[in-house]
């Protein structure tokens, strides 16, 4: 079974998290940010928090583990 993804981040932090992982910012729209790293491509909401479904969804489009998510959100 894996790890429970983290509770209670925002969009912001998963945001400085991917840039910290080397994602370039490349575009936003509304209140959805898009980062790039070679191949991946990951959307962002911008919200306060985000559920577990989303943020299960964002790192799964960064190719991530949640090992990876708070290693990099340090």
């Amino acid at each position: 079974m894996s790890p429970a993804v983290p509770t209670g981040l925002s969009g912001a932090e998963i945001v400085k998290a991917l840039e910290r992982a080397g994602f370039a910012h490349v575009s936003t729209r509304g209140s959805h940010a898009k980062y790039r790293w070679g191949e991946r491509t990951v959307i962002v909401p911008m919200h306060r928090t985000l559920s577990p479904g989303t943020l299960r969804s964002v790192l799964r489009q960064a190719d991530w583990s949640v090992e990876d998510l708070k290693a990099n959100l340090k």
